[in-house]
């Protein structure tokens, strides 16, 4: 443990600090501050040193040089357990110091502000990382404190340890201090450097039971800058790589609903989805979308799951995992029978933002998730014939649907749920082949919904060879007339979004 005796003050962020120097002068600290924040604290009523009476050297260069000073920099990279450091210091008349609280010029704030390069030149903080670097090198003997959002936990620990700080705080204040420079170099070098420089800090969360295939390994990072999503995990074998993509593509879709939803997944396509007043009715009619596709899938549901849904989600057959906000007790019982199935409770509501990133041979394609649903300012009803209150209904089911589905994407929908899904073929007309194949259910009446525009009218055809009365797209083509005007030959309903869902 360190005992606080001496502190050396220098903040740009002056936001609680006299609130903290007062908090700390009750433990007998000396303060040590430089120019204006030695003023401040000294208006506050704050006994302290300023830095030049220490140096015997007067700020110089416009405040550029006020802290660069052997009196500073060996008080603060004194080791007091080395003797040699403690006699080397006494005979040159330097005093160690406990603690630097240090916060940085604002560098990426004042990009803001449209400075010219010169102004923002001033901006480049040296003193404040150096003494953070020195005193995190030196934290056995130094706590550095980085952030006011620090403070209060500080002064908790004092009080607690009348004065002490414990080893492991002090490590991870230097841990947040190399953070912290690193991040603030990064912004000078975008800037100099004049081009957008992405850096991320992944920290690991825990390795995978193998990636895509059993002789690859695999582990699982987080953003230290993002809260992480809460899961737990109840039961079953360790996830693998291949179960968290299907698990993120469940969660993703059963998100986009406010009724009762469930979606059956089978790697990272949608076997079936589906919507209802009742989560067990939603279950059962996504999983008989394809039932044979949905054999060894990952299950997603958006409520909490009771005893009766898990006996169901127990007949259906051999599942990987099963991913939803809660479980009633009965429900965990039910699943305990089956040993092997990964059951995982989340919190939903801590969903992160993020990036999508995929590799290619090009390098690293960065993009913004696709959050759209639709804008109903942007919903058109471009045919003759518009679609009736229960078509649409269902037509805005189906393009929530197909947005998960690998392009190109059909997707064909009665009542809520799904009834046919093609996808991920090269052809627009071969996904619709295949939704129409893989239907359970008549498709009169059903309602087709397409990730992207129609090329020409082929698809359409289909439409009418198989009763489908209404159909969603983003429309654009350059053929979308000859698309309308087939819908209205066959008087089928067409839907333009104006928004398009590709999912490659």
């Amino acid at each position: 443990m360190l005992k606080i005796r001496r502190i050396l003050i220098s903040v740009w962020d002056k936001k609680g600090i006299s609130d903290f120097a007062k908090k700390m002068s009750k433990f007998g600290v000396e303060i040590v501050s430089t120019g204006k924040t030695a003023t401040l604290l000294s208006r506050n009523g704050i006994k302290v040193k300023k830095v030049a009476e220490v140096t015997g050297f007067p700020e110089f260069l416009s405040g550029r040089v006020k802290t660069l000073h052997p009196k500073i920099f060996g008080g603060i990279l004194a080791n007091k357990r080395h003797p040699l450091h403690m006699e080397e210091i006494k005979n040159l008349e330097v005093e160690p110091f406990d603690m630097v609280v240090i916060n940085l010029y604002p560098f990426s704030q004042m990009l803001k502000e449209k400075l010219t390069f010169d102004q923002m030149i001033e901006y480049i903080d040296i003193g404040g990382p150096s003494m953070l670097r020195a005193g995190a090198k030196n934290f056995k003997n130094v706590a550095c404190v980085s952030n006011f959002r620090q403070y209060n936990r500080i002064i908790a620990e004092l009080e607690k340890n009348k004065g002490f700080l414990k080893e492991d705080t002090l490590k991870g204040l230097a841990c947040e201090v190399f953070r912290l420079t690193k991040e603030y170099d990064n912004q000078i070098y975008t800037y100099l450097k004049g081009t957008e420089v992405k850096s991320l800090d992944l920290e690991i969360a825990g390795s995978l039971r193998y990636g895509e295939n059993p002789h690859q390994k695999a582990k699982l990072f987080k953003l230290m800058d993002k809260k992480g999503f809460a899961f737990t995990q109840h039961q079953g074998k360790p996830l693998s790589y291949n179960n968290m993509l299907d698990l993120d593509t469940a969660l993703n879709i059963v998100l986009d609903f406010n009724e009762p939803a469930a979606a059956v997944i089978k790697h990272v396509s949608p076997c079936g989805i589906a919507a209802d007043k009742k989560l067990i009715k939603a279950f059962s009619r996504a999983f008989q979308c394809d039932e044979i596709s949905a054999f060894g899938g990952i299950i997603g549901l958006n409520r909490k799951v009771d005893g009766k849904t898990a006996e169901e989600i127990i007949k259906t057959g051999f599942k990987e995992c099963v991913i939803a906000p809660d479980y009633s007790k009965e429900a965990l019982k039910v699943f305990s029978a089956r040993k092997n199935l990964r059951v995982l409770a989340a919190d939903f509501s801590s969903m992160p933002a993020y990036k999508d990133i995929r590799r290619s041979a090009f390098g690293y394609l960065m993009q913004d998730q696709d959050k759209s649903t639709y804008d109903k300012a942007k919903l058109q009803a471009v045919t003759k014939r518009k679609p009736t209150e229960r078509e649409m209904r269902n037509l805005l089911f189906a393009w929530k649907a197909v947005k998960w589905v690998k392009s190109n994407a059909i997707v064909l929908a009665k009542d809520n749920a799904t009834i046919g899904i093609g996808g991920g073929q090269p052809s627009r007309v071969g996904s619709f082949e295949i939704a129409v194949k893989k239907s359970i259910r008549s498709t009169l009446g059903a309602v087709a919904a397409s990730d992207g525009f129609f090329p020409q009218a082929d698809s359409i055809r289909l439409m009418k060879k198989y009763k489908i009365k209404a159909v969603i797209q983003p429309g654009g083509s350059i053929r979308d007339q000859e698309v309308i005007d087939a819908c209205d030959k066959y008087k089928i309903s067409m839907v333009f979004t104006g928004i398009r869902h590709f999912r490659h």
